[in-house]
């Protein structure tokens, strides 16, 4: 077998033939910092440091024969190996190099970081301010409050191309400059056997954690255009991805947007904000889902008080309700949720938040059809699960419903050499990954400890979801309260939105933790107490055809 190592000055493949001498400074660090692969004037041929391309981390890197004789396989080893470079991936790398000085690999499919944000449709923005989105260390658009449009108000949300090229950036100017982070795009990862192998080229890696692997992909976010349509298209029906609206709306009398979660909801305001009657919109919705107000659960941190406010209203309301049902009727009452149709209950959570003006918009759509799930779309008419309604003449189909946050089992964040990022507070992927990352590097603690700091919170799918989640971030941060090294994270904390609040420094705050505390040891079991009574409600009741 022929084995070298990628290192500073020599290849011991080829000893003999290579000038030993230093690289140069690049990106204004030391060579004992930085590595750098690049042609070699006398032994081009075999010498490993051919090919300039990035900084890499300071580690020995090795290269062994293919079985089969035909690729070489390298031994890329790190302390920790991460796969995805998603938001959640690149939001606990951020911690990790922030508070330790481990060397990290990270190993994506993309081609660039940001994850589905690349394959996102082009008129999505964040559905969160961006001041407390992304990565901790690097701001995000900066505290300016929008002037204008339907988020008028509320602090900016940025687009999916300002979403991409943030994460881009993080990773060009922070990641890869520190010398310790190792960067392999186009790359499909095995999480199996922890290989991976270039989509380009064929090349093959394999990798060595020398402290954790960590899965950044276990949430698995997926958008309309990455899969095909759950529904049949017959008889010439024109059916398109609603990455591809902007592209037809010249193009058609009449549109049909399949899907009622965040996505289906962007697709009706783009389409009523560039002027197109609400009476030339059909919108198949199977299920009508909760919306939370922006201006109430995400309103960036300069407005902390409509937060907390929020947090302890959802916390009131259970102690005061009668059953089920009346928490509901009273979340409503008191503004803590948004339905589209105040006559129509909804049974779905998709964490999609709202303006007033948003909502206005949108209860301006009235051809709705509530008859399931979209199973044949013809030019005559559409098949759905509760029967058949006609399809307007010239209309397109409009696919917006991808399941973009499927639901999957929870497990251990902290298992052994493995950390699988999940939720730790209700809709906040991001968030959590960086929360986890600093319980990570700086909670001195055994791994059920970690853990119990780490407690995964399900995203929510249906309404009874809400409350199961609402009782599991109420039970964390009572966890979260009795740890040091968390309190100081999230007081410090770009991107939680809490961070005003938990304030250990003054009488007032600890005053208000206190009272937080209390009233969550009250309400908690009030809560389990009316999901409990629900559930077996509607475990009793027969199932519908």
């Amino acid at each position: 077998m022929d084995t070298f190592r990628i290192g500073l000055y020599k290849s011991e493949s080829s000893p003999e033939r290579c000038v030993k001498r230093p690289l140069p400074v690049l990106n204004n660090l030391p060579p004992d910092r930085l590595q750098r692969r690049r042609s070699c004037t006398r032994c081009r041929a075999s010498c490993t440091r051919g090919d300039a391309r990035m900084p890499w981390p300071i580690q020995t890197t090795q290269a062994y024969a293919h079985p089969g004789g035909k690729k070489m396989t390298k031994l890329i080893e790190a302390d920790y190996v991460v796969a995805g470079a998603g938001g959640v991936g690149m939001a606990f790398v951020d911690e990790i190099i922030t508070h330790s000085d481990a060397t990290v690999a990270i190993v994506d499919r993309k081609h660039r970081p940001g994850g589905h944000w690349n394959d996102a449709y082009p008129f999505v923005r964040l559905h969160q301010t961006s001041t407390c989105y992304g990565v901790n260390s690097t701001e995000m658009g900066g505290y300016s409050i929008d002037q204008v449009g339907l988020n008028k108000g509320c602090y900016e949300l940025a687009s999916g191309s300002e979403v991409v090229a943030y994460f881009d950036t993080v990773m060009r100017k922070r990641f890869l400059p520190s010398g310790r982070v190792e960067y392999l795009p186009l790359c499909e990862y095995n999480k199996n056997d922890n290989t991976a192998v270039s989509l380009t080229c064929g090349e093959k890696y394999e990798f060595r954690a020398n402290k954790k692997y960590v899965d950044a992909t276990y949430l698995n976010v997926t958008v309309p255009s990455q899969r095909a349509p759950d529904f049949e298209v017959q008889g010439g029906a024109r059916a398109v991805v609603v990455n591809d609206l902007p592209r037809v709306i010249a193009e058609h009398r009449n549109f049909v947007i399949v899907g009622s979660g965040k996505t289906g909801m962007d697709a009706v305001l783009f389409l009523l904000t560039h002027r197109v009657d609400p009476e030339r919109i059909t919108w198949i919705m199977p299920s009508d889902a909760w919306m939370f107000s922006r201006f109430d659960v995400d309103p960036g941190r300069k407005f902390s008080d409509p937060v907390t406010q929020y947090a302890i209203g959802l916390l009131q309301a259970a102690l005061e309700a009668q059953d089920y049902d009346d928490y509901f009727r009273r979340l409503v009452e008191r503004k803590l949720v948004l339905q589209l149709d105040p006559s129509v209950r909804p049974k779905r959570w998709r964490c999609a938040t709202f303006t007033p003006l948003e909502l206005e918009q949108l209860r301006r759509v009235k051809n709705v059809v509530r008859q399931g799930y979209l199973e044949v779309a013809s030019p005559v008419e559409m098949k759905m699960q509760k029967g058949t309604h006609p399809t307007p003449a010239d209309a397109v189909f409009v696919d917006c419903a991808a399941d973009g946050l499927p639901k999957v089992p929870m497990v251990k964040v902290f298992d052994g050499n493995r950390i699988t990022l999940q939720t730790v507070r209700m809709c906040q992927q991001v968030y959590s990954a960086g929360f986890i990352g600093n319980v990570e590097c700086n909670v001195d603690a055994d791994e059920a400890r970690k853990n119990a700091l780490t407690q995964p919170v399900p995203l929510p799918y249906t309404d009874a979801d809400y409350l199961r989640c609402a009782i599991l971030n109420s039970l964390n941060m009572a966890v979260w309260l009795t740890e040091p090294a968390v309190v100081k994270w999230i007081n410090e904390s770009r991107i939680d939105l809490f961070s005003p609040f938990l304030d250990f420094e003054s009488a007032e705050g600890i005053a208000n933790i206190q009272a937080m505390g209390e009233l969550i040891q009250q309400a908690v079991p009030k809560m389990q107490a009316l999901l409990d009574t629900h559930e077996q409600r509607a475990s009793a009741q027969p199932v519908q055809a």
